[in-house]
């Protein structure tokens, strides 16, 4: 659910991977490993990755389909 929703999301702000990647300081190949699924997303990340796109963390984990943030 994750790596989809991340994509997804990426995907919706018609960002390439190279850019998001930029974004979190990691490579694009690293970020294509996220979206993949092939490496587990630090925590950091995913906090930098839910602040980015406006969303809460427990959105990309799929424990919630509600995007907005409670800030």
């Amino acid at each position: 659910m994750i790596y989809r929703r991340i994509r997804d999301l990426r995907e919706d702000a018609d960002m390439t991977q190279t850019q998001i990647a930029a974004i979190l300081h990691c490579s694009q190949r690293v970020y294509s490993n996220y979206e993949r699924g092939d490496i587990d997303i630090p925590t950091e990340i995913l906090i930098k990755l839910a602040d980015f796109h406006n969303v809460s963390v427990d959105y990309l984990l799929g424990r919630t389909d509600k995007k907005e943030t409670n800030k």
